[in-house]
């Protein structure tokens, strides 16, 4: 069976019919703070449940009891806040108990019911999310850059933002029906942000083997300089999926969200996030949402140890590689053979031949995957 959703209820803040006419209406009226591209993906990911159990964005007993202990006030595991930066001379006009329109791209996207203002120590919340306040990681870079104030309350969404990959957007209630038609009982989830090459592919059909069906599920949204664009990772895997594994083991569908690269509590966060959508393991790489040597390779396998009541099952698969002996892709575990034997797949060599039109060899890239990299002329942020 399908995992529970986090904290036991899917959320949903959505409306429809005349309540959601008479909300959009009065939405015109009201006090209006613009949001970007993530705090909107955030909107969206607490609407449809796939941050469940939140109705909005969080509180400060929450902000920091999670920064703190990885745990909501409730005890409930979570690892990475979700919070509304604001500028102060947005707050002007608006005070606790007071209803604003969350405006994205010039649209009212949804109402938050504002509960609380507070203040944040952005050099902390570096420290305790990153485990270091050096502007040379990416994700602290960017939350340097945020708003010096935080607003929280329960959000009610109004409209959806303009998806290019709706086909391909799935929602936890819609994953949930899916897997049960398909009478998937074990769902190992698999979080990437790159296109695929065959060390991913290896470490899918490796947990395939122990359950009933694969999630599939590429974040897309802001990623740091060199990585693939979303075109490219969504068209790689189509691809892949396509020519080399069966039809009706795998659901594919991506998610809106940043990255933060905060190594293994952002693995936490992700494998809560997967558990909302239905799946009940979620396949943890080697240095898993890492970035430069901020974090070991094997943090985010440790980290689960302090999260017994999780309620998702971590799948520690070893890394991968290609053996001239053995002719195949192995591990550690199952290839007998010497390091001069084996060819380590580097996401950078990749990004450096394909930046030089060059074909990465057929045993790091299947060549459909290849072919769909080098069809586009800036496969990378």
């Amino acid at each position: 069976m399908v995992s529970k959703p986090h904290g036991g209820k899917l959320i949903d803040r959505t409306r429809i019919g005349k309540s959601l006419d008479r909300l959009i209406e009065e939405s015109k009226n009201m006090p209006k703070i613009n949001i970007n591209d993530g705090r909107a993906y955030d909107v969206l990911n607490i609407a449809y449940g796939i941050y469940s159990p939140l109705e909005g964005f969080m509180g400060y007993n929450d902000y920091e009891s999670v920064i703190k202990s990885m745990r909501l006030e409730n005890d409930l595991p979570w690892t990475i806040p979700i919070i509304l930066d604001v500028d102060e001379n947005e707050l002007k006009d608006i005070k606790e108990g007071d209803e604003v329109s969350l405006m994205h791209n010039s649209e009212a996207i949804a109402i938050i019911r504002v509960e609380e203002i507070y203040s944040w120590d952005k050099k902390e919340y570096a420290y305790y999310i990153y485990k270091t306040t050096s502007r040379e990681h990416p994700g602290v870079n960017k939350v340097y850059d945020m708003k010096n104030k935080l607003l929280s309350g329960p959000i009610t969404l109004l409209k959806n933002i303009k998806e290019p990959y709706e086909s391909v957007r799935l929602f936890p209630k819609d994953t949930r029906v899916l897997f049960d038609h398909l009478n998937i009982k074990s769902v190992a989830a698999f979080q990437t942000r790159n296109a695929p090459h065959l060390g991913h592919e290896y470490v899918m059909k490796a947990a395939l083997t122990f359950v009933d069906g694969l999630f599939i599920n590429p974040l897309l949204g802001w990623k740091k300089k060199g990585d693939f664009t979303d075109e490219v990772i969504v068209d790689t895997y189509k691809a892949l999926l396509t020519n080399y594994f069966p039809k009706d083991s795998y659901i594919f569908s991506i998610l809106r969200m940043e990255m933060k690269y905060a190594g293994p509590k952002e693995a936490i966060h992700h494998a809560i996030v997967r558990k909302n959508f239905g799946a009940t393991h979620i396949i943890v790489g080697r240095d898993h949402a890492g970035v430069g040597n901020f974090y070991g390779p094997y943090d985010a396998w440790k980290i689960f140890e302090e999260f017994p009541d999780l309620g998702i099952t971590p799948m520690f698969i070893r890394e991968a590689f290609y053996c001239k002996k053995c002719n195949a892709m192995a591990n550690e575990k199952i290839c007998p053979h010497s390091e001069n034997d084996r060819i380590r797949i580097s996401g950078t060599q990749i990004r450096n031949l394909i930046m030089k039109g060059e074909r990465p060899p057929e045993y790091i890239m299947r060549p459909e995957v290849t072919d769909v990299i080098l069809s586009y002329r800036t496969p990378f942020y």
